[in-house]
């Protein structure tokens, strides 16, 4: 049930963001009311305060981009790395080679035994 009033107060925060509007426990609440949706009285509040100097849509479109401080990273240290970069799939490719699957007569039993 928890979920189901969380779920609804994020929608409400984003039908909020999409039209512009600032996200505030009343104006969450007021939504959800005209929705004939029931929350425990905290929820909208702990969203508009969770929200409370966040760029929802700059958050939004981090998130379905895959943009990430992470992969910016890994990105700005491949250029430096150089030779080092070139080398490194040479060895994958030697494990890959070494890796050995197991086939159940490998362990001493099999299907029919």
């Amino acid at each position: 049930m928890a979920a189901n009033q969380e779920l609804a107060c994020v929608y409400a925060a984003l039908i909020l963001q999409d039209d512009d509007v600032a996200i505030t426990a009343e104006k969450i609440q007021t939504l959800l009311t005209a929705a004939g949706v029931e929350v425990e009285s905290y929820w909208a509040g702990l969203f508009a305060k969770a929200l409370d100097g966040v760029d929802v849509k700059k958050l939004i479109t981090d998130i379905s981009s895959g943009v990430g401080s992470a992969p910016a990273a890994g990105a700005a240290a491949a250029p430096a790395a150089g030779d080092a970069a070139a080398a490194a799939p040479a060895k994958e490719e030697k494990k890959k080679e070494e890796v050995k699957e197991e086939s159940d007569d490998d362990m001493g039993f099999g299907l029919f035994d």
